[in-house]
């Protein structure tokens, strides 16, 4: 798409702190994070929302759901159980769609949050 934004840092038109990149997707840290870890999963493949998904973008959909607890671990705010079996850390993946969803930009993308209490930050 000409327009959109992910898709020129997709093809490396608009400068992003990148974090991970392969043939199908890329993840970069928000320019206006909610919290200490605010990241967002993009596929290349421009995508508008969620919604315009269907069973031929599952293995993409999977791989996204699959590199965010990875990504989520090697920024510090993976989720484990302590020696005692209480949970720690975490984090909180989204994806808004449509307008009353609150997306702002129509290229499908994960937002991955993590730190203390991310969620109070108006993205319940």
């Amino acid at each position: 798409m000409d327009n959109c934004i992910f898709c020129k840092i997709a093809a490396k038109q608009i400068p992003a702190q990148i974090i991970y990149e392969d043939d199908d997707m890329l993840a970069f840290n928000d320019i206006n994070p909610a919290a200490p870890v605010h990241f967002l999963i993009v596929p290349k493949k421009h995508l508008a929302t969620l919604a315009d998904c269907t069973t031929n973008d599952a293995a993409l959909l999977g791989k996204i759901s699959l590199l965010a607890p990875k990504l989520a671990q090697e920024l510090g705010c993976g989720y484990s159980m302590d020696e005692k079996g209480v949970a720690t850390g975490g984090f909180k993946t989204l994806f808004n769609i449509g307008p009353d969803g609150g997306q702002e930009v129509y290229h499908l993308h994960m937002h991955v949050i993590g730190g203390p209490r991310p969620w109070r930050r108006s993205l319940a």
